[in-house]
């Protein structure tokens, strides 16, 4: 690990977070932002469900890691609200399935049973035999629920690489739904990604490059809506850009010379390279 040692946000999902670090994605975005505070740590990939989420989950979060995340985004939903293939194939997970792998992958991030009954939060046996208990109380948890999408464009941009694709806004409304259903369940935090999205004018050409995966301006909408959370969530400390200390902030005499030709003028907090402003 390189130090000095600070948060680091990990970005856990599918191609929604493995492309949000290309052309202004929301990854990047947050990378910037952070680029003094924390790490973002991208841990998300094509085609990635629920499913193989569990597959995976005790490799990227090993239990016995000496170094836990301070915050995970998690998304998954857009895969596995997919139409299912004749053959039994691909990345089609049933709505019942997709709740209690979501409700998995929670529990072990986030939820400690240590003075809680299982059955108060829904848990189901074949949970409790999956996982006993969290990576550490002070890990915090956001997820992204499942946004929409432009069918109309998916189809003009799908490939014959591919079997029939079986994408629709009504089953991406059912999964953003039941996640954020299960997060009003387990006390965690959710961007409601379907929503937000939809509120954005000409949503559906702007936000979007293929009809699925997000344009700079549909991944500003996530940028934005995940530093709302960050900023109004009543966390100790606080994970919140603005709040966290900035490294390396003190004044140095290799700093650039002020006009004046006296003093040195330290950059650690300008932010007028970017071309939002984030809040």
């Amino acid at each position: 690990m390189v130090g000095p040692a600070r948060p680091q946000i990990v970005l856990f999902g599918s191609s929604i977070v493995q492309y949000s670090y290309s052309n202004g994605g929301w990854g990047a975005i947050l990378a910037d932002i952070y680029a003094r505070k924390a790490d973002i740590i991208l841990r998300g990939y094509i085609g990635w469900n629920s499913r193989r989420a569990l597959q995976v989950i005790h490799q990227v979060f090993p239990k016995d890691a000496a170094v836990q995340p301070s915050l995970v985004i998690v998304y998954f939903g857009g895969n596995d609200s997919m139409g299912p293939h004749s053959s039994g194939l691909g990345p089609h997970v049933p709505l019942l399935e997709y709740i209690e792998n979501m409700r998995k992958v929670a529990i072990h991030l986030k939820i400690s049973f240590s003075n809680m009954h299982w059955n108060s939060i829904g848990v189901h046996s074949n949970t409790q035999l999956f996982v006993s208990q969290s990576l550490s109380e002070n890990i915090r948890v956001v997820f992204l629920s499942c946004p929409p999408l432009n069918e109309q464009k998916l189809r003009e941009t799908s490939s014959g690489y591919f079997s029939e694709l079986v994408r629709s806004n009504e089953l991406c409304r059912k999964y953003s739904e039941a996640c954020i259903e299960l997060c009003g369940e387990l006390d965690l935090k959710v961007v409601d990604l379907f929503s937000a999205i939809q509120k954005k004018d000409d949503w559906m050409n702007s936000c979007f490059t293929d009809g699925v995966h997000l344009s700079s301006e549909g991944s500003k909408i996530v940028a934005a809506e995940i530093l709302k959370v960050l900023k109004e969530a009543d966390w100790q400390p606080s994970l919140h850009w603005k709040s966290l200390p900035t490294e390396f902030g003190d004044d140095s005499l290799y700093d650039l010379v002020a006009a004046n030709g006296v003093d040195t003028i330290n950059p650690s907090e300008w932010t007028f390279h970017r071309e939002g402003k984030w809040d």
